[in-house]
């Protein structure tokens, strides 16, 4: 950083304009509990985009958007062919999320912004603030879709097809809400990219810590399994003759328990989501759909798991006399980020005396999939007993200003001041 000292400790972010933003977004799309349930591609998705579109505007920002419907809006650089910093995150939420999960990273990009501006400070390479579609991926499976598709992970045409349980289609939805940009995804090259996240987990805040520099992610495997039984009356079937999928499916879930227990620490697993049909107090279910989360941060560990669970299900189909059919709906290898992007995290956290440690993200983010076309790196602060995913997720002002203030410093650093 070529600021002189006392510069140097000016180059503070406005940690009340941050919060006021935070809050201000948040009136988008409530919860029913104080979060939000802001899906993507809903109507309130485009409200919220609105938003951040005028903020943009208002800070001199020039915005534009890609095939995915991702807004990328940038601060002019010096260099006319320097390629740009980017920094961001999401601003989809799940049906019963937090207030700051992904919303931290984009407002807080905004801030930065906004924080160079009042000081004047130009660099050398633009400054992009990103905003990605479709991060949660609770409405249109897979998650991080549209940095996937920006990544070369995913086919845009796969992706434009993906439906919500209502059978609506990404793509259609996406031109619906009036977000369906005129930009080739990947239009942007990026010369890095730091994205700041709530931990969504305990460690920082068990530790006294109020910055954790990333340096990787768990890998992640999601499959939806099938079975299918036989429906018939729960008094007249006798228990030797039933074909019960929901009982399959309840014995799947125990499986991946113990699965993930016997690799612990070093992995997790759950069964999200069940679907029984038909869903009725007196009728054997006849199908049961699951879904399987499994994570580690070590590809072997993960791979393990993986075939465990093949076996495991299969000999429960068999014992049980079902069908079963398996769809993969992600498969992530464990990410291990840019280490000069991380070295200046933790230059930055240095720089302002906050106490910081490294860890491993739990957790998906699209700086997995940007990490595959540019130096990538993340920062994360606490969340109040780490819980996200949830309406009562909490962070504290001084949590948001820490995390954004070491965002301020590394997007700088690499993004060079001239003045």
């Amino acid at each position: 950083m070529s600021l002189g000292s006392n510069a140097e400790k000016n180059l503070m972010i406005n940690a009340d304009r941050l919060w006021a933003s935070l809050m201000e977004l948040a009136k988008i799309g409530p919860g029913v509990a104080g979060g939000n349930n802001r899906q993507t591609l809903t109507d309130e998705d485009g409200e919220a985009r609105d938003l951040l579109k005028n903020w943009c505007d208002q800070a001199g920002l020039t915005t534009t958007v890609d095939a995915m419907g991702s807004m990328f809006a940038e601060r002019a650089g010096e260099d006319p062919d320097a390629l740009p910093v980017l920094i961001g995150s999401h601003l989809d939420t799940q049906p019963t999320g937090g207030k700051y999960d992904g919303t931290l990273g984009v407002l807080a990009g905004l801030e930065v912004i906004r924080t160079l501006n009042d000081l004047n400070i130009k660099t050398k390479h633009p400054i992009q603030l990103v905003n990605w579609t479709n991060e949660e991926g609770c409405r249109f499976s897979p998650s991080m879709l549209a940095s996937g598709v920006f990544a070369g992970v995913y086919e845009q045409s796969w992706a434009y097809d993906r439906t919500d349980d209502k059978g609506l289609k990404f793509g259609d939805e996406l031109q619906r809400i009036g977000w369906l940009g005129d930009r080739p995804v990947g239009h942007v090259k990026p010369h890095a990219y730091f994205e700041l996240h709530i931990e969504q987990g305990p460690i920082l805040e068990q530790n006294q810590m109020l910055i954790g520099v990333v340096k990787g992610g768990q890998g992640v495997a999601w499959t939806r399994i099938k079975l299918t039984g036989k429906e018939s009356h729960t008094g007249s079937t006798p228990m030797e003759m039933r074909r019960d999928a929901g009982l399959g499916a309840a014995k799947i879930a125990i499986l991946v328990n113990e699965i993930a227990c016997k690799y612990s620490p070093h992995a997790v697993g759950t069964v999200g989501h069940f679907d029984i049909q038909p869903n009725s107090i007196n009728i054997i279910p006849g199908t049961a759909t699951v879904t399987v989360d499994l994570r580690s941060a070590d590809d072997t560990i993960l791979n393990a798991m993986k075939e465990q669970l093949d076996v495991g299900v299969r000999r429960i189909a068999q014992d049980l006399g079902l069908a079963v059919s398996f769809e993969k709906l992600s498969d992530s290898s464990p990410v291990t980020f840019d280490e000069e992007c991380v070295a200046t995290l933790r230059r930055a956290a240095n720089g302002l005396n906050y106490p910081h440690m490294d860890i491993i993200s739990g957790a998906g983010h699209d700086a997995f999939w940007i990490n595959k076309v540019a130096p990538s790196a993340m920062i994360m602060c606490p969340c109040e007993g780490g819980l996200s995913h949830n309406e009562a997720e909490h962070i504290t002002h001084e949590w948001a200003e820490a995390g954004t203030n070491v965002l301020c410093r590394a997007a700088i650093d690499i993004a060079e001041i001239v003045n």
